[in-house]
This record gives structure tokens, C-alpha cells and sequence, in this order.
């Protein structure tokens, strides 16, 4: 009989009943009002000045409008609108894959440290071996040390790690790879950790009565079965590298950001949108890309 991961989950994790739900609702809407309030927030501030309604129509107007040419004049040497869009995007791109590669490495990695199903021994019955190999006390530590350094990965936002890294490597690809790569590989190591502790037990159950080892439990038992949902939420990690890639052409780098930016300052509204249109194809191809791929998987 199979068993599902929610049946799975609710055997293991059983509720605690209705009665808790209303004090926490309660509780978040009392942090919302006294947040509110605090922060003297008022719904007048909603409503835009004339100038900036009027700044706000024209620039959404020209969303059925967007640009071909350039708006102003240009030296004759400058590339076509179009090419340099292109380009652009070819670079938001490769930095966003670059940093998606090596934040996959590092998220299973350390998935695989940070897994309750490794350390407690979940998968098999008993911890692993090499476990009980180690001093008394120094496994907890391990597995303490592992998921403080994923929390504190993923703690601080790209943008923030891209000012930490401008001032380390300059205006660098590098720095832009890194500044994506850490906070991803962080917040991918937790939720492939969680995938794995969640993923259902038969398979593992029956791999070890065959007589399997702890890892071989672990690898062929457990991570397969957590595959389809770690490529679906890799593949929607890399929606967000590209928009953070885009996003850190602010700081200066050549992606649509940058040019984004520059357009905007220069209220060339018809420029920013093909430039926006461009990140627009590049979400829309990599998510029929990931659902082609998780139909194949599915399948």
C-alpha cells in the first residue's frame, strides 16, 4: 500500500485540534493592528499626489506602446534597441544560471547534512554508522553547526550580500554570481532538507528489510522520492535568480536592471518596457520549460 506524504505527515506530525487555530488567527491580526499602528500607517497614503498620478498613467500607458528605437538621440555607433534588450537578457541569463548552478550544489550538500531522515536515523531505524563512530554529543553539534550556517545563508537578501561582495570583487560578475548563489543555496538546502525528512517511508521501509545499508536507504530510498518536488521548486528558485540577477543591474550590472534604471531616469517609459517585456519572455520560457519537465517526471 502506498502511503502519501500528507497521510505520511499526519501520522507523524498529528494535529493538535481546532482550538489552536483561533488564538493564532487572533494573534497575527493583533501583530498586524499593533504593527499599523506603530508604524502610523494611514490609507491616505495610498492616494498619489496629481503629480505622480499623472507620472503613473503615463508610464503604464505606454505598456501597449513599448519602444523600438531608442526615444532620444543616440551616437551613430550605439547598437539597435532591440540588440542590446537581447543582450541584456543573455546576460541576466548567465548570471542567474552561473548562481542557480552553484547554489544546487550547495543546497544538496547541505540538504543532506541538515536532514533529520540522516542524522536521527529516520531512513533505517538507527543512525547512521559513522555517527556512532563520532565522540559522544558531537553529531547534535554537527547537525546544530550545519542548519545555523544554511539560517544564516539565506538570513541576509541577495541585494544586501551584493553590497558586501561590490566592495570585496568591484563591479564583477563574480560578485553578482556570489550574491545570488549564497541566499539561494541556503534557502534550497532548508526546503530540500524538509522534502527529504517528508518524502514517503515504503520505499525506505522496504529497502532496508532487503538488508540495504543506511545510505543506500537514504539515497535510493528516500531522495528519489523527493525528486519531482526538488526539480519543481529548482526551477521556480531560478525564476527568482533571474528576477534578482535583473534587479542587480541597479548596482550597475549589465543586466535589464541597468538598463531598466537608465531608462527610467531618462522617463523614457516606452524604453523600460521592452526592457521589462524582455524579463517578462525570459519567466515565461522557464516556466513552460520547468512544466514540461516536471510533466515528463510526473509521467
Amino acid at each position: 500500500m502506498t502511503v502519501h506524504t500528507s497521510e505520511w505527515r499526519a501520522a507523524t506530525y498529528p494535529r493538535k485540534g481546532w482550538d489552536t487555530r483561533g488564538p493564532l488567527i487572533f494573534a497575527l491580526l493583533l501583530a498586524a493592528v499593533l504593527s499599523a499602528v506603530y508604524l502610523r500607517l494611514h490609507l491616505n497614503d495610498l492616494l498619489p499626489s496629481s503629480a505622480g498620478a499623472h507620472m503613473a498613467s503615463t508610464f503604464f500607458a505606454r505598456a501597449i506602446a513599448p519602444a523600438f528605437t531608442y526615444e532620444s538621440p543616440v551616437p551613430a555607433t550605439t547598437k539597435p534597441l532591440l540588440l542590446v534588450a537581447l543582450r541584456a537578457s543573455w546576460i541576466t541569463v548567465m548570471i542567474a544560471s552561473a548562481a542557480m548552478s552553484l547554489a544546487v550544489v550547495l543546497g544538496v550538500a547541505l540538504a543532506f547534512l541538515a536532514s533529520n531522515a540522516w542524522w536521527i536515523g529516520e531512513r533505517s531505524g538507527s543512525a547512521a554508522p559513522s555517527i556512532h563512530s563520532m565522540p559522544r554529543g558531537v553529531a547534535p553539534s554537527v547537525y546544530a553547526g550545519i542548519r545555523l550556517l544554511i539560517a544564516l545563508m539565506r538570513s541576509m537578501h541577495e541585494l544586501l550580500w551584493a553590497v558586501l561582495f561590490l566592495a570585496a570583487f568591484g563591479l564583477t560578475q563574480t560578485a553578482a554570481v556570489l550574491a545570488i548563489a549564497i541566499p539561494f543555496g541556503g534557502t534550497l538546502a532548508k526546503v530540500f532538507s524538509e522534502m527529504i525528512d517528508e518524502a514517503p517511508r515504503d520505499a525506505a521501509a522496504a529497502l532496508r528489510a532487503a538488508g540495504a545499508s543506511p545510505l543506500q536507504v537514504f539515497v535510493f530510498g528516500l531522495v528519489p522520492l523527493a525528486l519531482p518536488d526538488m526539480f519543481a521548486y529548482a526551477f521556480y528558485r531560478f525564476e527568482c535568480a533571474l528576477r534578482s540577477s535583473a534587479v542587480l543591474g541597479f548596482f550597475g550590472f549589465p543586466t535589464l536592471g541597468y538598463y531598466v534604471a537608465a531608462s527610467f531616469e531618462n522617463l523614457q517609459y516606452g524604453e523600460v518596457w521592452t526592457y521589462l517585456y524582455a524579463l517578462f519572455a525570459l519567466i515565461l520560457l522557464v516556466e513552460m520549460w520547468s512544466g514540461a519537465i516536471r510533466r515528463r517526471m510526473v509521467v
